[in-house]
């Protein structure tokens, strides 16, 4: 459905089109995912932070570092952390030397609970993109990419 029709408005110019219509893209995928990821008791942020722990291989990581690799970079990624700890996903090292140092790790149960969302992400992103060919979706992206140049 158009954006027009969607929000029943019109746009003084195709930037005012185009930004709107980015943010409530953007917004329709969110509300997705966030139903997707209620069924596992995670935010996206955290679900992020599981993704970018996982890209580790094993090797832990600082809190810095995972800031800097968040998609929603506002994110209290100190809060996101405990919260993942506290359910058995992720594990904290305080470095000895340095107490205000902490390195982050995924951890077998966070592993497994990614393995478990895999398939429903990738069922609930080809739900999403139904509509768009993987040409158009490399389109959008480079498009997207050249906005924030």
């Amino acid at each position: 459905m158009k954006l027009e029709q969607e929000i029943q408005s019109t746009f003084t110019s195709d930037f005012q089109r185009a930004y709107l219509n980015i943010v409530f893209t953007a917004n329709w995928l969110m509300e997705n995912w966030n139903h997707m990821f209620r069924e596992f008791d995670l935010s996206q942020q955290q679900y992020n932070v599981l993704r970018i722990l996982r890209g580790q291989k094993g090797k832990a990581i600082n809190l810095m570092d995972i800031q800097h690799r968040m998609i929603h970079k506002s994110s209290n990624t100190t809060r996101l952390v405990e919260k993942l700890r506290l359910k058995g996903f992720v594990d904290r090292i305080q470095c000895e030397n340095n107490r205000r140092k902490v390195e982050i790790s995924i951890t077998k149960k966070g592993l497994k609970l990614l393995e478990n969302i895999d398939p429903l992400l990738k069922s609930t992103e080809n739900e999403l993109f139904q509509n768009i060919m993987a040409k158009e979706a490399k389109q959008i992206s480079d498009l997207l990419d050249k906005l924030r140049g």
